[in-house]
C-alpha cells in the first residue's frame, strides 16, 4: 500500500488575514511539501499540472526533476498529466528522462484536467475531449514501447520511423494512473490496458466514485488482466487534524466556508458527512480512511490532498508530521486485511521484475 499527498498548486488567500502568498511563495512551499513527505515516511508526491492563474504548476517534469535530486525514496508522480493537450511525443521523451534522472521513481496519472479554455490555448477542441484521451494515450504506449514507430492519427501529425529518446530506463515505462472525476471512457481505457485507475474522490459523495470503480474492476476482468479484486486502484482523500476534534474544526472552519472549490454551498458538516473530506482528530482520520476499503475493496494508493483552501505552510507542515503518525497504523491496518493474490502497487522494481519475468517465460 502506497501513502502519500497530492497538491494542485493553487494560490488561493489565506481567509483569516486575507494575505495571499506570491508565485514563488507557492512553488517552493510545494517543494518543502515534497521534501517533508519523505522525511515522515510517505511513499508518494504527486503534483497537478494546470496551465493559469490561481495555480502555479504548469511544468511538472521540471518541478518533480528538482525534487528528485533532492529525495532518494520518494515516488514522484503527476496528480495529472493532460494527456489532451500535451503532445504524446513529449510525453513519452519527458517522463522517460525523468525516469532516468530518478533511478525510475516516477509515475503518471493521465485526466483532461478541469480547466476549459486550456483545449484552445493548446490548438484543440474541448468537444473531442474523450478521442484526444484515447489517441493520444495509444500513441505514447506504442511511443515507450516500439522502438520505431509509424503513426498516422486525427489529432496530429503523422509519424514516420520516429524513435522517441530516451527509451524508458530499463525498458519498461512508467506506470500509469487514468485518473476521472466522472467518464467511464476513461475507466474503459484504464481497464483495456490493464493500467491503474485512480478515482479523485475528494468532491463528489463515495456512492458516484463507487460506480466507477466497480465498473473498472469489471471491465480490468473482462479484458483479462486477472480477477476484478486485482486491479490496480487508486484514490484521493482530505484531510484536516488536530489532536483535539473540536479544535480542528474551529481552526479549518474559515478556511472550508471562503475556499473557492466548495465554499458558500453545503456546510462544513454536511460536506464532511457526505465526502472523504474529513476534520478531526487523528484516531477519527484513521477510522474514516478505513472504511474506504469497505466501499471499494482492496486498493494500492491513497494520496491526501493537505495544502489548500490558502492554508499557510506552517500549518500544512504540521499535518503532514500527523500524517507521519497515522500511516504506519493505516498501512499495518489495510496490509493486514488484504488477500495474497491482490497485488502491492507498481513500482519501477516490480515492473522490470515482472517484465523479465515475461521475456523468461516466452524463450
Amino acid at each position: 500500500m502506497q501513502f502519500g499527498i497530492f497538491s494542485v498548486g493553487d494560490v488561493t488567500p489565506d481567509p483569516t488575514n486575507g494575505r495571499v502568498p506570491s508565485e514563488h511563495e507557492r512553488i517552493t512551499a510545494m517543494i518543502t511539501l515534497a521534501l517533508k513527505a519523505e522525511e515522515v515516511g510517505l511513499d508518494v508526491f504527486a503534483g497537478g499540472e494546470h496551465h493559469n492563474p490561481p495555480f502555479v504548476p504548469s511544468s511538472p517534469t521540471t518541478m518533480l526533476g528538482y525534487i528528485g535530486a533532492r529525495t532518494s525514496r520518494l515516488i514522484l508522480s503527476t496528480a495529472t498529466t493532460l494527456i489532451t493537450t500535451n503532445d504524446p511525443v513529449k510525453i513519452a521523451e519527458d517522463y522517460a528522462m525523468l525516469q532516468h534522472l530518478t533511478g525510475g521513481r516516477v509515475d503518471l496519472m493521465l485526466g483532461r484536467g478541469n480547466t476549459a479554455p486550456v483545449y484552445p490555448w493548446f490548438g484543440q477542441d474541448i468537444r473531442m475531449g474523450i478521442p484526444l484521451a484515447i489517441e493520444n494515450y495509444a500513441l505514447l504506449r506504442r511511443l515507450w514501447r516500439e522502438d520505431v514507430v509509424d503513426w498516422d492519427g486525427r489529432f496530429r501529425t503523422p509519424l514516420q520511423g520516429f524513435t522517441s529518446t530516451p527509451r524508458p530506463l530499463d525498458g519498461v515505462p512508467p506506470f500509469v494512473w487514468h485518473g476521472s472525476i466522472r467518464s467511464p471512457e476513461i475507466a474503459e481505457q484504464a481497464a483495456y490496458y490493464g493500467d491503474g485507475f485512480f478515482a479523485n474522490h475528494i468532491f463528489w459523495p463515495k456512492e458516484h466514485f463507487e460506480r466507477l470503480i466497480s465498473f473498472y474492476r469489471r471491465r480490468f476482468e473482462h479484458y483479462g488482466h486477472g480477477a476484478a479484486d486485482q486491479a490496480i486502484v487508486g484514490l484521493g482523500g482530505q484531510v484536516f487534524m488536530r489532536r483535539d476534534s473540536q479544535d480542528a474544526v474551529n481552526e479549518f472552519r474559515p478556511y472550508f466556508d471562503k475556499a473557492p472549490v466548495y465554499g458558500h454551498g453545503p456546510s462544513l458538516e454536511e460536506f464532511t458527512a457526505e465526502t472523504p473530506l474529513t476534520i478531526g482528530s487523528p484516531q477519527q482520520v484513521i477510522e474514516k480512511t478505513l472504511t474506504f476499503r469497505e466501499t471499494f475493496g482492496d486498493y494500492q494508493r491513497q494520496l491526501f490532498l493537505v495544502d489548500h483552501a490558502g492554508l499557510p505552510l506552517k500549518t500544512v507542515l504540521e499535518q503532514l508530521d500527523l500524517l507521519g503518525e497515522i500511516v504506519p497504523v493505516l498501512r499495518k491496518e489495510l496490509d493486514a486485511l488484504r488477500p495474497a493474490h491482490v497485488p502491492d502497487a507498481p513500482t519501477h522494481a516490480s515492473l522490470v521484475a515482472r517484465s523479465n519475468e515475461l521475456e523468461g517465460s516466452t524463450r
